[in-house]
């Protein structure tokens, strides 16, 4: 049974994630909103209790009574020294809820998918543009479809700050909320460094299991520079980021023809499907399963910081519908001319 000071405990180290990952102050009522996806249900007024209560303790503090709060440095110290179990898990949990909140359909084009969220400095999205278009050149991204947001204004549920540019980029979630609305379950097991030569998959050299993890994978290799994106765009071998899948072998068939309908619509997340029972990349997969193989969304994103040009990720950060996605090639051109 959770004690009252425990359960108080829980309720405010969600509450500094939320303010954590977004750059900019939140007011309660969002606050109360967003909390909702980790399991919590608080009122405005509830809400506004543990904010005051944090603002006591030093974790948050109150910027301005319409901007509402931002975590403090002691705030983001006691995130790190949080309780284990609030930690543990979290990526899957995100995985599965945002799969649950997928409602885009390849065959009408239409409905929100997952997107993952980078922060580039104003002053090099340009070069970050053209960093990451070789990455987009050669397929290695989820989709080529993306959208931009500049300072000050929204993109899914990241506000973009001062100086900055938005850039949202299809996540390999989708995979997994369109196969969930055809009635099929993904068993996401891991985000990875995968080894490709030729485009083709040879085998995970790094992995970071969902089920033990507080972040997702790629946001982890991408701060450590352990991509190599561009050895593969210019020798077509070398590291990029990937994540594994497990799906019932009975569904196969079913889930070909769905990936076929994305790749019409755009769509191209699966890098590799395996056969029954068989490893793929050189992992096992369990009696009656096959392993399927997805590409990192922020593989592109991975490359611009091999360049040398910074960015703040939020991976599996928001929902964004597809019509309001624009092709890579028409943001660049705009931006670079």
């Amino acid at each position: 049974m959770i004690d009252k000071d425990e359960g108080i405990e829980r309720k405010s180290v969600v509450i500094l994630r939320v303010l954590n990952q977004s750059p900019e102050p939140l007011g309660a009522r969002v606050i109360a909103r967003r909390i909702q996806e980790y399991g919590i249900n608080l009122s405005e007024r509830t809400v506004r209790y543990h904010l005051k209560f944090m603002d006591e303790r030093g974790l948050t503090r109150l910027v301005g009574r319409r901007d509402g709060r931002e975590i403090t440095q002691q705030g983001i110290e006691e995130l790190k020294d949080a309780r284990v179990q609030d930690k543990v898990g979290f990526a899957n949990t995100r995985i599965e809820v945002l799969a649950y909140r997928t409602t885009y359909n390849p065959k009408s084009k239409q409905g929100l998918l997952p997107v993952n969220i980078t922060i580039f400095d104003k002053n090099r999205f340009i070069s970050a543009l053209a960093a990451m278009k070789p990455a987009f050149d050669a397929g290695l991204c989820v989709s080529k479809l993306v959208a931009i947001a500049r300072e000050g204004q929204w993109l899914g549920e990241v506000c973009v700050p001062q100086g900055k540019i938005g850039l949202a980029t299809v996540c390999s979630i989708v995979i997994n909320g369109v196969l969930l609305k055809a009635g099929i379950p993904m068993d996401s097991r891991f985000g990875g460094i995968l080894e490709v030569k030729n485009k083709n998959p040879l085998r995970f050299v790094e992995l970071i299991h969902y089920s033990g993890s507080s972040l997702d994978p790629s946001e982890a290799f991408i701060r450590a520079r352990m991509t190599t994106v561009r050895d593969v765009v210019e020798n077509k071998k070398g590291k990029i980021l990937a994540n594994f899948r497990e799906i019932a072998g009975i569904c196969l068939g079913l889930v070909e023809e769905i990936t076929a309908e994305l790749d019409k619509a755009g769509i191209n997340g699966v890098l590799s499907i395996g056969a029954m029972s068989e490893a793929i990349c050189q992992v096992p997969v369990d009696v009656n399963k096959v392993g399927l193989i997805l590409i990192g969304g922020l593989n592109p994103v991975a490359l611009a910081e091999e360049n040398g040009i910074e960015s703040e990720n939020f991976a599996m950060s928001s929902m964004f519908e597809y019509q309001n996605l624009r092709d890579f090639y028409h943001i660049y051109r705009e931006m670079a001319y």
